[in-house]
């Protein structure tokens, strides 16, 4: 049944794209030879525990070879099927899937978070549309904030902290980033779902000084109220104008919120690209907690590895 099932997860791209949001085997390949688990996985262990390499005879032999282990990881995330289905699937038991999983978002993680995603300014200039270039040449990265309704704690406390109005539910909240030729380019913690837009930027490390240089841009939404932040950087705030007390827009500052909008709304694709892995489908249960975070970073990472948004102009 195992080998079954994955040769038809590998038997084409759309299959490969269906099961894992890799669009080719031939991607698929590559991105398992960047990782490196080792012939036995041992680097999976190495990384987890940061434990020296031991021979692989000893103890128990496992079951799934490394790439068995990585393309379940991969179903999970993707089609979010049930740890029985999955169980039954690769012909093992329930408690080897769970084990599974965890230690290999874990290594994801780490070896996926290991790549440099924040690009030179060069490299952004290379990559930007058109469009962008005419009006907004210096913008760098293009933020918003994501939510993931999550189940609702017990603790009063804790369930205000998470409470999110937008979302009218208990969420968690991360902010990322991409560059305007799309591409995450930052993903951040998660914070609780009650916490602004303002005070996720802040907390985020997206106004690092290393990150920034004299004359970059940022470009957000209305909400991000960071320009007392971005300033003493030497980055520019690109945000659609407040009307702050007038009853309309003036001519000019309509075209420019239409024009913001028309460029942020890559980034606000690239969230829906986050959101097909449909382990998110669901309200996020209370066991998850604690690997959430990486969860949402190896999904973003991963999206990386999708077709671009944008076509080459």
């Amino acid at each position: 049944m195992r080998l079954k099932f994955i040769d038809n997860v590998t038997s084409s791209d759309e299959s490969c794209n269906h099961y894992t949001a890799i669009p080719s085997v031939d991607i698929l390949k590559a991105v398992f030879k960047f990782l490196n688990p080792g012939e036995n996985g041992e680097n999976v262990i190495l990384y987890n525990y940061q434990k020296l390499k031991t021979d692989s005879t000893v103890g128990r032999p496992r079951i799934l070879t490394p790439f068995e282990s990585f393309v379940l990881t991969l179903i999970r995330l993707r089609r979010n099927f049930d740890v029985c289905h999955i169980a039954f699937l690769f012909d093992i038991s329930e408690g080897t899937v769970c084990n599974t999983i965890s230690t290999w978002i874990n290594f994801l993680y780490i070896k996926l978070g290991s790549i440099n995603i924040w690009p030179s300014r060069n490299q952004v200039a290379k990559c930007m549309p058109t469009s962008m270039k005419e009006k907004y040449p210096n913008v760098r990265c293009i933020i918003d904030c994501v939510e993931f309704k999550v189940e609702t704690p017990s603790s009063l406390f804790i369930h205000k902290m998470m409470y999110s109005d937008y979302k009218s539910h208990t969420t968690v909240k991360a902010l990322v980033g991409i560059a305007p030729g799309g591409g995450f380019t930052f993903v951040s913690n998660i914070y609780p779902g009650s916490i602004s837009d303002k005070e996720i930027v802040v907390k985020s490390g997206l106004l690092n000084k290393n990150l920034w240089e004299n004359g970059d841009g940022l470009m957000a939404d209305r909400g991000f109220l960071i320009e007392e932040y971005v300033k003493p950087l030497g980055v520019e705030l690109v945000i659609p104008a407040f009307l702050k007390g007038r009853e309309q827009f003036s001519s000019q500052e309509t075209v420019s919120s239409q024009q913001i909008a028309n460029e942020r709304i890559h980034v606000e694709r690239m969230i829906q690209r986050l959101k097909c892995y449909h382990i998110f489908d669901r309200v996020i249960p209370v066991n998850m907690f604690g690997s959430l975070n990486q969860i949402i970073t190896v999904c973003a990472l991963l999206s990386n590895f999708q077709d671009p948004i944008l076509k080459k102009t």
